[in-house]
């Protein structure tokens, strides 16, 4: 036995046979506030290209590089400034998850690919509205979005700044249980179905916010509930007729404003955003998507980049980010991000990563929304998307001549 583990021992000090013993589906937790929260994880590659990805429903975040050294796998995830170091002992891994501002204990054993027994699963699908929701932001209640095939689940939790990522799971022992972790925002929610069609809700992880109870939307109403704060509502800028000045270095150090020649009677979206902020993570493509379709009628997006005081020394995460989603727009790096409030003189209640201000041809804000959806959100994330480009399109279509 002993020579036999000796053996073992060795073939696992080989990197690519450590990589091979370690490919495929594990099924992982994390440990955050003393709450274990469930996700997938998967590896491939050998000992020279060793990759892992976690997954945010069918979108997956994938390592930038891996090394195996000393049977410790180590997996950089540059887009959040990320390290995943893993150890393999007795068939389970262990190690953590680190980024600038915190470390989280991560366990692994591996997924053993068996299906699921299938059990009948009352139906939830659809939206519902969780109250009883207390939020800095003044929020009294959000959005839940469910869909449902069978005992099988997944939808997102929507606040005012955007939502939780796909949180996915199954109907189990009389409850739903939902999580998610794909780098960022972990978050665990248990939803039991009441025999009065509404919903009890533990919601744990980076954002629970008191939520306790859901109910369909028309009953809601019906009670005279508060809704989901409407993200075109909630901010604002104090003085319409001016426009919204900003002057801050891009990347390379160049300083950009927006009374630039090349803003002059255009559409503008000035976007408040954070290599940080997972929220600006879901947006990122989006206003890539748009820029690359609407910039050749008069389109310009720039985003206002805020970070911590390491990123402002040597913007590694935000480099990352702007490769990460191929980024061509104009990205300018502001400061810190307690100092975004005293710099965005002309915000009025900003207070959601990301915040999108569409300025008309004239060089004033005619609309601003708050936060951003990700695909986890479903048919609200279709709807995010459609009044961005509806917005923009009716603003390219006015000839104004710029004020400015």
């Amino acid at each position: 036995m002993k020579l036999v583990q000796l053996g073992l021992v060795a073939l696992l000090a080989v990197p690519g046979v450590w990589a091979q013993s370690v490919a495929g589906l594990w099924d992982a937790s994390l440990t955050q506030n003393g709450q274990q929260i469930p996700f997938k994880i998967e590896f491939s590659g050998d000992g020279s290209s060793v990759k892992g990805w976690f997954f945010n429903g069918d979108a997956k975040e994938i390592s930038n590089a891996g090394t195996i050294e000393n049977g410790t796998l180590k997996l950089n995830f540059d887009g959040y400034a990320a390290v995943l170091n893993l150890k393999l002992k007795d068939g389970t891994l262990d190690g953590t998850y680190t980024t600038p501002t915190r470390s989280l204990p991560i366990h692994a054993i591996r997924s053993d690919g068996r299906a699921v027994a299938d059990v009948k699963a009352p139906n939830i699908d659809g939206i519902w509205v969780l109250e009883g929701v207390t939020s800095s932001k003044g929020e009294k209640a959000w959005s839940l979005i469910v869909k449902q095939k069978g005992a099988e689940v997944s939808g997102a939790i929507l606040r005012v700044d955007g939502d939780t990522g796909t949180l996915t799971g199954r109907y189990q022992d009389g409850k739903f249980v939902l999580s998610h972790f794909s780098g960022a925002r972990p978050s665990l929610l248990v939803i039991t179905p009441k025999d009065d069609g509404t919903l009890s809700l533990e919601l744990n992880g980076q954002h629970n916010g008191g939520a306790d109870s859901a109910y369909r939307p028309e009953a809601a109403r019906a009670k005279g509930l508060p809704e989901p704060t409407d993200p075109n509502q909630h901010t604002g800028v104090k003085d319409p007729s001016k426009p919204f000045a900003f002057s801050f270095p891009d990347l390379a150090g160049k300083v950009v404003s927006n009374t630039d020649e090349r803003f002059r009677g255009k559409v503008v979206l000035i976007d408040i955003s954070g290599s940080w902020c997972p929220n600006c993570h879901d947006e990122a493509p989006f206003l890539e998507e748009m820029y690359t379709k609407y910039h050749s009628q008069g389109l310009e997006i720039v985003a206002l980049s805020f970070e911590e005081a390491e990123q402002l020394k040597n913007p590694t995460r935000l480099r990352a980010f702007i490769k990460e989603y191929s980024i061509t727009y104009t990205v300018l790096l502001c400061g810190e991000t307690d100092s975004a409030k005293d710099k965005l003189t002309q915000a009025e209640n900003w207070d959601a990563w990301p915040t999108t201000f569409f300025v008309g041809r004239d060089g004033l804000v005619k609309s601003v929304h708050a936060g951003f959806t990700s695909p986890g959100s479903g048919e609200l994330y279709q709807r995010d998307r459609h009044e961005f480009m509806t917005t923009v399109e009716r603003l390219l279509a006015e000839n104004q001549t710029s004020k400015k």
